[in-house]
Formats: C-alpha cells, structure tokens, sequence
C-alpha cells in the first residue's frame, strides 16, 4: 500500500502577534487543500500536532477547533509529544492509513509562543522534563549542554564544530522566504554571541516562534495517479520510539537512544540504508542535537560529525547528505507542535524539485528527524519518490 504526500503547505515562521493560533492553523490547513487540489470533503480525519495549545491558550480540544474553524465536520483529534508532536501526529495518520480505516487524511501541526513571555515559556517546554529537572531549576538549555560537554570530553568536539552546525542552517534559511532568520551569520558571531549553558551560546539555540504546516496523506490510487505532472512522494516508512524522560536515568549522554531505535525501524521498514538518503532535515533545536543525529542515524561513525559539519560536507552545493534545507530549527524557526510538519513539507518540496535556490540535485529519498524533549522521543520518518 503506498501513502503519499498530495498537499503540503506551511505559514511564515517568527513572532507573528497579528496572527492567532487558529488562524496560523486554517492558513496552513487551506494552502495544502490547494496545493493538493482537493476538496475539503475528500478529507476524512485529521490529525493536529500541537504541544502547548492548554497551557498557552487555554484550549485543550484543538482537533475539534480547527475542525470547526475550517469547515472540516471529521475526525479530528490532537496528538502531544513535546516538540515531536508534529512528527507523532503524522506517525498516528500513517498508521490509521496503513490499518484501512481512512484513505486520505490531513496532519497538521501549529503553535503559537510569542504572546508569552520568555520565563513563561520556558516553564511550559520544561513539562517535556523529569520532575527533579524541573526541581533542580533545569531548562532545556541546560540539558543539550550536558550532552554537549559530554560529547566534547568522549570525542573531542570543539565549539566551533557546534558553531558551524547554526552558520550552516542560517546559510540554508537564506533561501526560504518563510524562515523566521533568513540571514548569514559567521563563526565568530556564535561564539562571541551570550553565553545561555556552557558551551551553548545565544546563537546555538533555536528561538521561540509562531507558525503551523500541513499535508495531506492518502492510499486513494485515484487521486494518487491523478497528477502524472507531479512527482509522487512516498511515506515509505514512520518510526517511533521512546526513552527516559529524564538524562540522569540514562546509560548514556552521548547518544539519543530514541532516535537510534527509531532510525533503525526506519530503515528497515523502508528497505534503505542510510547512505542512500539525499537530504534530512533534523532536529536541530540545539546545534548539539544536529551533530549527535548525524551520528545516532548511522550517517557518521560517532565523533566525526562534528568535523564533517565544520568542513561543509552538510551544505548545499557539497556532494555529501545535505542536513537543514529548510534553515533547521535555529534558523527556521521552532514552532515546537508544527517541526515534525514543517520537515516533511521542506523534503517535499525537496523530492518534487520545488525547493528553488536551496534545491538538493537529485533528491530521491528524504529524512525527517524529530524529538520530544530530551531525546524521551524521536520519530524518523522516509520519504522516497
């Protein structure tokens, strides 16, 4: 049975106080109806990725709300993961798909953060921590920077290596009009940018951001066929996996045990390997967690991504695998419940030659990478055309 991706669209990324949570979901929502040439009737369920809606906007049953907001009387119910919701929203509409219940679905995944200030925000990311995190003061930050320090003493990573990793995704996000940070910056600027937890500076972290995305799925071999113009991309495996929700319970810090398994069921399923993959887009919420999923994916041997990241293997333009077209999450911006959306659109968009100046040549098969936390969940999704 093949699912394919026939829709697809995203909102711009950033602080955008003129837009509301529903509203950045029915603009999402909408354009990938278009972009599919469908009828909102054709849609059977729907699956809404979102982390923080209840704590944000007071409002726990999204599924519904959305639904009502864009005339879509279906199944229609929220999927929470931290900042892997959208990515496990998907995971729940490829597996309705695969189960014949429906045919065609959409996966949509929003957030809206900038109303809040950051101390708030940081509270509400920090319910994706282990209670004595939370106790002990802890924030995210934090955390990636025990992993980061821990992955500097085993193998020798440097800060600039770490550095490179956000250079590098500015330099992609150059090129997406919808980025929150389309602009450069150098080396230099991160590590002389504020210290936040050593060694991660202002400039290693993803920012708090407003946006949505969307697709829309479906095993219907009509509407499949029905654009022969249009390359077909297929969701040729979504994997899941979880580990402990707290980094003192873990056996290790320099690896995401998560995305490890997840990987490994990926590309199983897919029947791939991963020298086989064109382009990623990975979760890059920390410039750590780039460099420690090159590794955890088996695209590098542990301790070489880092200098792989630094020499420029990873950009545009390199003959290697091409990491964060889309900006990443430092330069596109971090709508935590929209990611795992978002991803998948840009390697989309990758695989139908519709990327524009931050095109990959001959992208066949794609990644998406996508966490909840610190690493408690990963979802690894493929994509092939």
């Amino acid at each position: 049975m093949d699912i394919n991706v026939i829709g697809i669209a995203t909102t711009k990324f950033g602080e955008l106080w003129d837009k509301s949570l529903r509203s950045l979901a029915k603009e999402a929502a909408l354009e990938a109806l278009i972009d599919a040439g469908l009828e909102k009737k054709k849609i059977e369920a729907m699956y809404v990725g979102n982390m923080l809606s209840g704590m944000f906007s007071g409002q726990q049953q999204l599924g519904p709300l959305i639904s009502e907001e864009i005339g879509l009387p279906v199944f229609s119910t929220r999927i929470e993961g931290a900042c892997a919701s959208g990515g496990l929203a998907l995971h729940e509409a490829v597996r309705v798909l695969e189960s014949g219940r429906f045919e065609t679905v959409m996966v949509l995944g929003v957030e809206k953060m900038t109303d809040r200030n950051q101390d708030f925000v940081a509270m509400g990311l920090m319910s994706a921590g282990s209670d004595a995190e939370r106790q002990a003061g802890a924030t995210f930050p934090a955390l990636y920077a025990l992993l980061a320090k821990s992955h500097m003493d085993h193998y020798q990573t440097t800060s600039e290596m770490l550095a490179s990793v956000a250079v590098k995704n500015h330099f992609h996000a150059t090129f997406n009009q919808k980025a929150q940070f389309p602009f450069p910056i150098t080396i230099e600027q991160v590590l002389k940018s504020t210290l936040i937890a050593d060694p991660l500076r202002l400039l290693d972290c993803s920012p708090i951001t407003d946006g949505a995305a969307a697709i829309i799925l479906t095993t219907n071999k009509f509407l499949i066929d029905r654009d022969s113009k249009r390359n077909k991309v297929k969701v040729v495996a979504c994997e899941a996996a979880t580990d402990t929700i707290g980094l003192a319970q873990r056996t290790s810090l320099i690896e995401l045990k998560a995305t490890q398994i997840a990987g490994r069921e990926a590309f199983k399923r897919a029947g791939l390997l991963p020298g086989d993959v064109d382009v990623a887009e990975l979760h890059d919420c920390f410039s750590i967690a780039e460099i420690l999923a090159l590794e955890d994916l088996g695209f590098y041997k542990k301790g070489e991504a880092g200098p792989k990241v630094l020499s420029g293997e990873t950009k545009i333009g390199s003959k290697g695998l091409i990491t964060n077209t889309s900006g990443g999450l430092k330069a596109c911006g971090h709508p935590v419940g929209a990611t795992g959306v978002k991803q998948v659109v840009e390697v989309v968009l990758q695989m139908r030659g519709e990327a524009g100046k931050k095109q990959v040549d001959k992208a066949k098969v794609g990644l998406c990478q996508n966490v909840g936390g610190s690493g408690a969940t990963a979802v690894v999704t493929i994509l092939k055309n």
